[in-house]
């Protein structure tokens, strides 16, 4: 399976596509977010990705207020949810700075969507959409983005294994174009975190669903977690973006920043390089310590042209010289004769040996 987005080619035997997830760290300023797909660009990123959506059909303020207390990682936040998402939001007349912007550096341009009118606002401005977690059984979404016929990458944290399944149905049903990314939505930065991550998960989607491209949407800082996914085949890498984990703002403190984003890219093509090819056969780089790690057959004395030669006439020692006899051949080289004298330590060869 590939798909295309912009001018990458993403499937399994093709590079790693990372996504810079800037999210709500641009803190309501159109040049900090300008900025950031700058600094993602540089550190290595293949895609800015943004949000888009209107507080009031996000999330519901009376809903969180009722609650009576703000969990998980909200708990530290200063204002309330809807305050929050309404400072995060994205005016939609930035689509088209922060897309200019991508384009004039050079990086995919996507962001996601969380409601009906940002789905359809965003079709024209889009090569792929991208599905939050949250989303994952708001099937009438999932639908509506599948329809525009653009690639899907779908996050699948806080989910079941049959939520993910009526999920990526509901997509394919209508577009076959489906990046399925493991995902924890613990966004605490917690190093309890790590214990959370399971991204043996993603040899299970690669199981029950072999015609998606898989991928890791992550929320931690350390290179571990993507080196891991990308070993087990994933070939979409998230992570949030910022340039200082100490500013003020609900995405910072779990975001990578510049250098971690560039050092984990630089990792990652490294270890493209290490996974190589799944057929096992002599390296290039290793045809010479064939010869000088190996062993061949040699003469354990001098032998005379006519003997029959027996185990104690055989030795098994380094280098296996080109052309000489291996050592899983030494029972048919017993009770051979010798064509020629040998001298002590030369190497056998069939050319060397005839019937008894």
């Amino acid at each position: 399976m590939e798909i295309k987005i912009g001018k990458r080619t993403i499937g399994l035997n093709h590079p790693t596509y990372f996504i810079a997830d800037i999210a709500a760290n641009h803190d309501g300023d159109l040049e900090r977010a300008k900025l950031l797909i700058r600094l993602a660009k540089q550190a290595g990123a293949d895609a800015a990705k943004f949000q888009n959506f209107d507080a009031p059909k996000i999330v519901s303020d009376y809903g969180f207020r009722a609650l009576g207390t703000q969990l998980s990682h909200q708990a530290s936040w200063r204002k309330s949810v809807f305050e929050v998402y309404q400072a995060a939001s994205i005016p939609f007349e930035w689509t088209y700075v922060l897309k200019e912007e991508c384009e004039k550096v050079g990086i995919d341009y996507f962001s996601s969507p969380y409601d009906f009118g940002a789905i359809d606002f965003l079709d024209p401005h889009v090569e792929v959409y991208k599905i939050g977690s949250g989303e994952i059984d708001w099937l009438e979404a999932l639908e509506r983005m599948a329809r525009k016929g653009k690639p899907v990458i779908l996050a699948t944290g806080a989910a079941t294994i049959g939520e993910v399944q009526q999920a990526v149905h509901t997509i394919t049903r209508y577009n076959k174009q489906l990046v399925l990314m493991q995902c924890n939505t613990n966004y605490t930065a917690s190093p309890d975190n790590y214990n959370h991550l399971h991204l043996n998960v993603l040899k299970t989607y690669a199981t029950m669903f072999p015609d998606v491209i898989l991928g890791l949407s992550d929320h931690t800082h350390a290179l571990a977690p993507v080196l891991g996914a990308v070993a087990l085949g994933a070939r979409v890498i998230e992570r949030h973006f910022t340039d200082d984990n100490n500013r003020e703002g609900p995405d910072h403190k779990f975001a990578m920043n510049p250098d971690t984003w560039a050092k984990m890219v630089e990792e990652t093509r490294l270890l493209e390089r290490a996974l190589g090819s799944p057929d096992k056969f002599v390296a290039e780089n290793e045809r010479e310590t064939v010869i000088v790690q190996r062993r061949c057959l040699r003469t354990a004395r001098d032998i005379r042209a006519g003997e029959i030669l027996t185990r104690e006439m055989i030795d098994v020692l380094r280098p296996a010289a080109p052309g000489a006899i291996k050592p899983d051949q030494i029972q048919n080289v017993i009770g051979t004769r010798a064509l020629r004298d040998l001298k002590y330590g030369e190497e056998l060869r069939w050319t060397d040996l005839g019937p008894a």
